[in-house]
């Protein structure tokens, strides 16, 4: 078995070196509909706590795995405000990270390339007074979709434009809780190519 593993790490060398990366910074506005997340009274009404749009930045690796295929994984920080009975009851963050699948109209070398996208993410939301990084927040699961362009600058930068829209289950298990939260991602963003 020890003899075979180089041979095999060589040979899939080839197929490693005909894909091409992209790593992407963006940015943009994080509008969020059905926001009412719940009420902390069991005789409260579904709007009672709402959350507010705010803006995202993120992060994307992207791997082209054929001429119309390709693969990314991201995170991306958005920053809301938890609104309780209309009053704001502070900034709060929304930590979300992921997998999609793209499929793109023009293959890969093209100078625009249109593309579509779908897939599986997690969003952590914090709220007010508490960290991530100290275990606060809740997460849930959704899926995601959308489209896009991406135009290449020159050989090694490119720029992107995204519309997304994420699904996730509301967070922190309030009462009055009623369907998913929808949250729509528009933004634009500069790539390195490799």
């Amino acid at each position: 078995m020890r003899k075979l593993l180089p041979v095999l790490l060589i040979l899939c060398a080839g197929a490693a070196w005909g894909q091409s990366g992209e790593l992407w910074f963006d940015a943009g506005a994080s509008i969020l509909s059905n926001n009412g997340i719940g009420s902390s009274s069991p005789a409260g009404t579904p709007n009672d706590i709402k959350l507010d749009n705010g803006f995202r930045f993120g992060f994307r690796f992207g791997i082209n795995s054929s001429r119309f295929f390709g693969h990314e994984v991201q995170y991306a920080y958005s920053r809301t405000h938890l609104l309780s009975s209309g009053v704001d009851a502070g900034g709060m963050g929304i930590h979300t990270g992921g997998y999609n699948f793209l499929g793109y109209g023009m293959p890969e070398g093209s100078r625009i390339r249109p593309f579509g996208t779908a897939g599986v993410h997690f969003s952590n939301f914090v709220p007010p007074g508490s960290s991530a990084l100290s275990g606060g927040g809740t997460t849930k699961f959704g899926i995601n979709y959308g489209a896009g362009v991406k135009v290449k600058l020159t050989s090694l930068w490119a720029a992107r434009f995204d519309i997304r829209r994420y699904e996730t289950p509301k967070p922190f298990d309030l009462f009055q809780q009623q369907g998913w939260l929808h949250q729509t991602e528009v933004s634009t963003g500069v790539g390195f190519l490799f």
